[in-house]
């Protein structure tokens, strides 16, 4: 069962990937994705895999390989349509409200004039995100007129995608400080970790810390509904509960680190996204699909 891995760098989580991946004796075949070159009308080289796993940082240069691995026929976890819709936080938030997962309320603006606008229409404080991007990198909290005017100045100046869409995102008080991740794999939610910091971003990339989260029936389907939404795989899902009590999925994450995660959670698991893989492989394998 040949598996290929993309990735860019290796990282703990890819170890940790790679060691479960020789536990089972599996054909690995480690895929560096900045040395690859496709010929869109030659698969033949590529269609020794059973399935290719995406591992690699970028986004774009992911993206583009899984289309192209889907369009030979050839599996690939997450599918292409998968990370196209969690790699956009636009993408995200449409799929959500589709399914009637509940979400913050985004307004979504062209020009820092009407950015402005929207902005006070939905009341201080406001969360500026980044249509594209993760590990809660050039999030904005907004907290008055002067400071939206100063970024929106700078979004528009800077002038490349990621700027020029305005994505505005009420601020939710968290209660207790904290959101909860979850990790679903397969349309099982496997475990939940807590993150808490003293900065109003929770990120374990940004200093926060992790801790167990024993999940509820209702962190359970929220998180199932989610992954749902964006076509499952494997996922992890940033959700968090706010003063009133109402529990809000926030992002979703199609290429996520765990390595924070499995201590506190005690689950193993890149274990179950190996045999997430091995699945997906075995589908192709008995000539059922994906």
């Amino acid at each position: 069962m040949p598996v290929g891995m993309l990735f860019d760098r290796v990282g703990v989580e890819e170890k940790l990937l790679i060691g479960e991946f020789e536990k089972k004796g599996v054909d690995l075949e480690l895929i560096d994705i900045r040395r690859m070159q496709l010929q869109l009308n030659d698969p033949a080289p590529w269609q020794k895999f059973d399935v290719i796993f995406d591992r690699s940082v970028s986004f774009s240069k992911a993206l583009a390989t899984l289309e192209i691995m889907n369009g030979w026929q050839i599996p690939t976890v997450n599918t292409a349509q998968v990370a196209l819709t969690c790699g956009s936080k636009l993408s995200t938030t449409i799929a959500l409200q589709k399914n009637s997962v509940p979400t913050p309320r985004v307004t979504v603006a062209y020009s820092a004039e009407s950015a402005l606008e929207a902005i006070e229409t939905m009341g201080y404080p406001v969360v500026l995100k980044p249509a594209i991007g993760s590990w809660g990198r050039l999030l904005s909290k907004v907290n008055d007129r002067d400071a939206a005017e100063s970024l929106l100045e700078h979004k528009a100046t800077l002038g490349n995608y990621s700027h020029g869409v305005f994505y505005i995102q009420e601020y939710v008080e968290k209660s207790l400080g904290q959101d909860v991740r979850s990790f679903v794999v397969n349309g099982e939610t496997i475990c939940a970790i807590t993150r808490s910091s003293k900065h109003w971003i929770t990120n374990t990339a940004r200093g926060g810390t992790s801790g167990n989260f024993p999940l509820t029936e209702v962190v359970d389907r929220l998180s199932l509904d989610a992954a749902a939404a964006v076509g499952g795989g494997l996922l992890a899902i940033d959700l968090f509960e706010d003063q009133q009590g109402n529990w809000l999925v926030n992002e979703i994450n199609h290429s996520m680190e765990f390595r924070n995660s499995i201590s506190p959670t005690g689950v193993n698991i890149p274990e179950k996204m190996v045999d997430y893989v091995l699945e997906v492989a075995g589908k192709k394998l008995a000539g059922l699909g994906v």
